[in-house]
C-alpha cells in the first residue's frame, strides 16, 4: 500500500509540473509581439549611368607677359626695319643712299674727294675704280671721266634686313645675281637707277647696299 501511495503522489507531481510548463508557455505566447518581422529589403536596381569621364573644356591659356613683348618688339622691329628699306628705296629714286648728299650720275669723284679728302682704298674694280672710306661705311664707283655711277652703304643698321624682310617691304626682286657666297637681288627704281642688297651666304643678312647707274659705266670723256 505505502508503494501504490508513493506511486500516485509521484504521477500527481509530474501532472503539476506539466501543467505549470505548459501555463508558462502559454502566458510567454500571449506577451510575445504579434507583429511579423519586416520582410527584407532588396535593394533596388540603380538606373545605368555612363560612367564614361566626359572631357572637360580646356582652360584658356593667357600669353605670357614675356611672350607678349617678345610679339611687341617683333612687330616694332619689323616696322623699323619696313620703314628703312622704304626710305633707302626712295633716296635710291635720286641716285643716293641715306645720310650721303653724293649721289650716282649727277655726282664727280673729284668733288667728293674735295670735300672727304683722301679715300682709305682707291682701286680698280668691276667696270670702274671704287673709292672706300672705311670710316664712314661709304665706297663711290666712277669712271674715267670721274662720274659716279655706284654709291654703296655698309652702315650697320643695313645688317637687320634679311631677305624675308626684304620681300614683304619691296616683293621680289627684279633680278638676282650670284657672286661668289653672296646674292645680289636687284631692283628697278627707275629708268636710271637700280638698287642691289648683296646677302652673304654665311650671315643671310644684307652686307651692304647699291644704288647703281648701269648708264655711267663708260666713259663718258672719250673721244
Amino acid at each position: 500500500m505505502n508503494q501504490t501511495k508513493r506511486f500516485k503522489q509521484f504521477a500527481i507531481g509530474i501532472s503539476f509540473a506539466i501543467a505549470l510548463s505548459l501555463t508558462a508557455c502559454s502566458n510567454k505566447d500571449a506577451n510575445a509581439d504579434p507583429t511579423p518581422p519586416p520582410a527584407t529589403e532588396t535593394p533596388s536596381e540603380q538606373p545605368d549611368t555612363d560612367t564614361t569621364a566626359q572631357p572637360s573644356a580646356e582652360p584658356s591659356v593667357e600669353p605670357s607677359k614675356e611672350a607678349e613683348s617678345n610679339d611687341s618688339q617683333d612687330e616694332a622691329g619689323g616696322s623699323e626695319i619696313g620703314e628703312l628699306i622704304g626710305s633707302i628705296y626712295d633716296q635710291a629714286k635720286e641716285g643716293k643712299i641715306p645720310g650721303i648728299d653724293f649721289a650716282a650720275h649727277s655726282s664727280l669723284y673729284d668733288d667728293i674727294e674735295k670735300k672727304w679728302g683722301k679715300a682709305d682704298t682707291n682701286e680698280s674694280a668691276g667696270k670702274g675704280m671704287y673709292a672706300t672710306y672705311k670710316d664712314k661705311g661709304v665706297a663711290f664707283g666712277y669712271n674715267k671721266g670721274m662720274i659716279v655711277f655706284d654709291v654703296r652703304s655698309y652702315a650697320d643698321s643695313l645688317h637687320a634686313i634679311t631677305l624675308k624682310k626684304l620681300e614683304i617691304a619691296l616683293g621680289t626682286a627684279d633680278e638676282k645675281t650670284v657672286s661668289g657666297s653672296d646674292s645680289i637681288y636687284t631692283y628697278e627704281v627707275n629708268e636710271q637707277f637700280q638698287l642691289r642688297f648683296v646677302i652673304p651666304e654665311a650671315t643671310g643678312q644684307v652686307d651692304h647696299i647699291s644704288v647703281y647707274s648701269p648708264d655711267d659705266t663708260k666713259n663718258n670723256m672719250a673721244g
